[in-house]
C-alpha cells in the first residue's frame, strides 16, 4: 500500500477554496487544513467565552469576534482563524481577495484539541506575534480545567500564567475584565478526576 500524496496548493488556489467553502480553512506551507468540526466541549467553551466577554465588553466600546473572523497575520499570509478574538476601540479591516480580515485584534483565544494544540502553542503563537496590536493570548484546554495566559510586556517579553482550578479567575489585561474558569467551562463535562 502506498501513502496518499499530500495535496499542495498555491496561495491563490487556497483563497479560492476558502472563499467558496462553508468550512474554515487555513493555509500552512502549501497545505490546506479544515478548522471545522469542533467537539461539543469546544463549541460550548466558545459560546461561553463569547457570551461572557460580550456581556462585559459591549458597553465599553469593545468588540468580540467569533471563530469565523479572519485575522491578518503579517508573517504568515494571508490570514488565520482564531477561535475567539477581541479588542477595545474601533476594529480595523483589510480586504484580502474580497473578504474582510481583522488587522488589529488585541486578544486572541484558541481552544485546544489534540490535533491543534502543538501548532497553537508553537508556530501559530509565534506568527500571531507579528500582529502589532496583539498583546494577549489564551489557550484553553477542553478536556480539563486549564487556561494558559500570555501577556505581552513593554520589553516584548511574554508573561505566562496557568490556571487549573474551576475557582481560578483570569484577569484579562487587554479588556480590563475577569473570567472565572467556572464560567469558561459552564456545561462542560470532564472525565472523573479531570476537574478540581
Amino acid at each position: 500500500m502506498s501513502a496518499q500524496p499530500k495535496m499542495r496548493y498555491t496561495l491563490e488556489e487556497y483563497l479560492e477554496l476558502d472563499r467558496n467553502s462553508d468550512e474554515r480553512l487555513e493555509f500552512w506551507e502549501s497545505e490546506v487544513f479544515s478548522m471545522s468540526g469542533a467537539s461539543d466541549e469546544h463549541s460550548q467553551i466558545e459560546v461561553n467565552l463569547i457570551v461572557s466577554l460580550d456581556t462585559r465588553l459591549s458597553e465599553r466600546g469593545c468588540r468580540v469576534f467569533a471563530a469565523n473572523m479572519r485575522i491578518k497575520v503579517p508573517s504568515l499570509p494571508p490570514y488565520r482563524y482564531g477561535d475567539v478574538s477581541a479588542l477595545c476601540g474601533e476594529p480595523q479591516f483589510e480586504q484580502i481577495d474580497g473578504v474582510d480580515v481583522l488587522i488589529n485584534p488585541a486578544l486572541i483565544i484558541e481552544i485546544l484539541s489534540k490535533s491543534t494544540e502543538a501548532r497553537d502553542r508553537g508556530e501559530k503563537f509565534t506568527h500571531y506575534k507579528s500582529i502589532p496590536s496583539f498583546c494577549e493570548y489564551l489557550l484553553i484546554a477542553q478536556n480539563r480545567p486549564n487556561v494558559s495566559q500570555f501577556i505581552k510586556q513593554g520589553d516584548g517579553f511574554w508573561l505566562h500564567r496557568e490556571f487549573n482550578a474551576l475557582e481560578d479567575v483570569v484577569k484579562l489585561a487587554t479588556c480590563d475584565c475577569e473570567l472565572s474558569l467556572r464560567e469558561i467551562y459552564r456545561r462542560v463535562k470532564f472525565d472523573a478526576g479531570e476537574s478540581k
